[in-house]
Parts: C-alpha cells; structure tokens; sequence
C-alpha cells in the first residue's frame, strides 16, 4: 500500500517541484490552462458514459446529501474560521487573518473534488451535482458571507457559470448520452478513468502552483508567516475533515455517501476564490488575502490525495 501510495504523491511533489523551479509563463500560461480544460472535460466526459443512468437519478435526487455538503461548505467553514481568529489572534496579522476568513467563505472545488471521490470509490454522481451547486450558489454566497464576516458590505457577487457549464456539465451530459454506445467500454477500461482524475489533478497542481510562484508566493511573505499560515490551513483542514466525517457518520448515510461528503465539504476553490477577490477588495489587497488559499490548496491537495488512495485501496479490499 505505501508503494502504490508513493507514486502518485512522489508525482504530486515533482509537480510542485516543478511549478517552483520552471512555472508557466506567457504563452505556457495558456496552453497549460487549455490543457487542463481538455483533461478535466474528458474526465466528465468518461464519468458521464460510465455512470448508469439510475446512479445519475439517484445523485441528482439525494438532497440530503447536497444539503450536508453545503452545510459544511458554507456554514460550518465560516464559524470554524471565526472560532480559529477568536482564540489565535496574534498566530497571525490581520491582513492575513481576512484571506483566511476569506477562504472559509469559499465554494468547494469541483474538479479535485470529484476525482478524489472517484478514486476513494464514493458516489461520482452526487459528487458531480453538490460540487458543481456550491460553486454556482458560492458566486452570490461567498460575497455575503464575506460581507458578514468581515463586517461590512462586500460587492455584489456576479459572475460567469458558463465556464462551469461549459467544463462540467456539458461533457457530463455528453458522456451520457453516449453511454448505451461506450458505457460497456468505460466500463471495462477504469484504468483510463484513473489516469485521467490523476492527470487532471496534476495539471491543476501545476498551473495553480505556477500562478502562486508567478505572483511571488516564496518573497510575498517571510518564511516564518507562510509557515504560520500553513499550520493555522492544516488546522482548518484536519478539524474539517474531522467534522464531516463525523456529520456524515452520525446522519446515517451509506459508504458511498459518505466518501462524497468528506471531499466535497472539506475543499476550498481557488479557482473561484481568486476571481471573487478580484470583485470584492482593492488590487493593492488581493495578493495578500488569497495567500491564505493557495497554501490551503496545496495542502488539501496532498493530504485529499493520500486518503483518496486509502479509501479507495480499503474499498477494493
């Protein structure tokens, strides 16, 4: 097991290895992002065409499940947050206490989130749905959440859907329609399943991380700060993931259920976070306030990745 586990984490290591000494540039930027579309449309694509139409039914329908991944998503990340500032003032300073407060009114990724899911063997098809609503309800959530936490009026929340309609649901939708024609073959070849939620993870840990390394990541901040930031983000991380799997457990849902909410309640959006920060503070503000999120989101990424693999080895089992 902790060969199997090395690899994809020695992998996870390399990509950051590698965002750091060689991160995308100019035109790089582009195609690293053209390609991680492409990468994460197959990846619905082939979920789509291998998931029966009753398990799609069943995960659109389950709203007991969407309920929990949104309670943990939006509510209990935003008192969690204040409880941390609350008892650990001085940890941080206050530019960097708002990007954590900021953080924790974020959605859930979507990408990352399902194919953790699917690597642990839990349900793709609620995953899919709960991920893709928090980031639709996060474009008006997140701002007012903000608003709130921070006392004062944030801007008005617009923003796109079509990338997210565009990237997720329309090859999900895809995918199914196809699947009496591949359904068969999908099936058959997980495999090519696994090595595309992998790959599509990479590629995000790559562009997201050369972003961060772009924008001064290791020079923004003395070392001693990026690390307090990290251990108050690993805090954030262990006590929810703790906390939704012990919602999940109590609610009584099933394994599947469960793998689900663990994923999609404990993740936090970059990807939709620094678009919202660009709407609601000055340019000035911006870097420092998302600092806060690119650690946290290479570190659910390492810690995500290591229990997607246990989960999903103890499943086969």
């Amino acid at each position: 097991m902790l060969r199997r586990l090395d690899s994809f984490l020695l992998c996870l290591l390399g990509t950051v290895g590698l965002a750091t000494v060689l991160p995308c540039r100019g035109a790089g930027v582009s195609v690293f992002n053209i390609l991680a579309i492409g990468m994460i449309a197959n990846m619905f694509f082939l979920q789509g065409a291998r998931l029966s139409r009753r398990a799609v039914a069943e995960g659109i329908t389950n709203w007991r499940i969407h309920l929990a991944i949104l309670l943990c998503t939006f509510f209990m990340f935003p008192l969690l947050g204040m409880m941390l500032h609350a008892l650990l003032p001085g940890m941080l300073d206050s530019a960097m206490w708002m990007g954590v407060l900021f953080l924790c009114c974020l959605p859930s990724t979507v990408q990352s989130s399902i194919a953790f899911t699917s690597i642990a063997r839990g349900n793709v098809a609620a995953a899919i749905c709960s991920a893709t609503l928090s980031n639709i309800l996060g474009i008006f959530l997140a701002p007012l959440l903000v608003g709130i936490l921070f006392s004062r009026h944030a801007a008005g929340g617009g923003g796109n859907i079509l990338p997210i309609v565009g990237q997720l649901l329309l090859p999900f939708i895809a995918g199914q329609i196809a699947q009496p024609w591949i359904g068969g073959w999908a099936q058959r070849h997980k495999k090519l399943l696994s090595f595309s939620d992998r790959g599509s993870i990479l590629v995000v840990v790559y562009t997201a991380f050369s972003e961060a390394v772009t924008q001064g990541l290791w020079h923004r901040l003395p070392p001693a700060q990026i690390g307090r930031v990290a251990l108050v983000d690993m805090a954030i991380l262990a006590i929810a993931l703790g906390l939704t799997h012990l919602l999940a457990r109590l609610s009584g849902f099933g394994y599947r259920d469960r793998i689900a909410i663990l994923f999609c309640g404990s993740k936090k959006s970059l990807a939709s976070g620094v678009p919202i920060a660009s709407v609601l503070f000055a340019p000035t503000d911006i870097g420092l306030i998302v600092m806060p999120l690119m650690v946290y989101h290479q570190i659910q990424l390492f810690v995500c990745a290591t229990l997607a693999r246990r989960f999903g080895e103890r499943a086969e089992d």
